[in-house]
């Protein structure tokens, strides 16, 4: 139909500088007529590439990771890779299984949350030789690639702030650390700074539970039943945070007058609410986007940077000031 050989319909599908542009809008004529697609898997087979990059994550319940594959999604379509998508439910067993099947169907390359991987899906990488980057964190002592920020480093400024308004009495609502290198990192940043001011984090102000509202209302309900109470709660994302917001108002408490609440992300929510929160900004987009551009570069045989780090920012809003003064037991 285009009146063409094969061979300059090849060149114009995979090297489109190589032709004409007459050519190149004849060719494209045709295959719009003819709805014809590229078969994929003939193309794999002399290329021995599909042009599709893996990535494992947690979970699809968290607005940070719908927000980063989405970010990922449209970097990656405009280099003509296709992503494939999983869930590990932060489960080492779980991921090394998606993974495996991932590699089966023919992945490029892969990009995975953190760095708590099982053995086996190490070896996996290495004997399929298949690049693949740590997102989420920031690792530049390891001798495989990582895009994030330093979660410890972020934590303890967050933690320093409010320390810097007065607050001693401190407690934490973070992530289930098991398996997530990330929760257990800014619990010890926040360990860091209470430590270099002179304070410990008392057991019973430290609380561990899943990235859910429930969840994290039922820790602020066990938090402020404490006597005494915190003054100020670090929680380790910004769900958790609106979890100990929204039980902290039921509650009868004025924020941030009885209590400071502190978030980690800074997503889309966490400016509109009432009081707004103050919260860690983490650059999603940013961090997704160059591990897709670190895969992309590297297949293509491109030098690109093995690690990467991005800056995690205080953002000041409403939900902190200074500790309320302490009241005399018994007055």
């Amino acid at each position: 139909m285009a009146g063409v050989s094969t061979a300059s319909i090849s060149r114009a599908l995979n090297t489109p500088a190589s032709v004409s542009a007459e050519l190149r809008a004849r060719i494209d004529a045709a295959i719009a007529e003819l709805g014809y697609i590229p078969d994929a898997a003939a193309r794999a087979l002399s290329s021995r590439r599909t042009r599709t990059i893996g990535a494992i994550i947690p979970t699809v319940d968290n607005a940070m990771f719908a927000r980063g594959i989405e970010a990922l999604q449209r970097y990656l379509s405009s280099q003509d890779y296709l992503l494939l998508l999983a869930t590990s439910g932060y489960d080492p067993e779980v991921e090394h299984r998606q993974a495996q099947n991932m590699v089966s169907r023919g992945i490029d390359g892969l990009i995975l949350r953190g760095d708590v991987h099982t053995p086996a899906l190490r070896r996996l990488l290495a004997m399929q030789r298949i690049p693949f980057v740590n997102v989420g964190v920031y690792h530049p002592d390891k001798p495989y690639a990582s895009v994030g920020a330093d979660n410890e480093s972020a934590a303890r400024r967050a933690c320093e702030y409010l320390l810097s308004l007065g607050h001693t009495d401190i407690g934490v609502v973070a992530a289930l650390a098991r398996h997530n290198d990330r929760a257990s990192a800014r619990v010890q940043g926040i360990r860091q700074a209470l430590e270099a001011a002179g304070l410990d984090l008392r057991p019973e102000w430290h609380i561990e539970v899943p990235y859910k509202l429930d969840d994290a209302r039922q820790a602020a309900r066990t938090l402020l039943a404490r006597d005494p109470r915190p003054t100020a709660v670090i929680c380790g994302n910004d769900v958790l945070a609106y979890g100990v917001l929204l039980e902290a108002e039921r509650q009868g408490l004025r924020l941030p007058d009885d209590l400071s609440v502190m978030g980690f992300d800074d997503l889309e929510w966490s400016r509109h609410l009432r009081p707004s929160l103050t919260t860690m900004h983490l650059p999603t987009d940013e961090v997704w986007t160059r591990a897709g551009e670190y895969l992309v570069r590297t297949l293509a045989g491109e030098a690109a940077p093995l690690h990467h780090e991005v800056d995690a920012t205080l953002v000041v809003r409403e939900s902190t000031g200074r500790p309320p003064r302490r009241r005399a037991r018994g007055a």
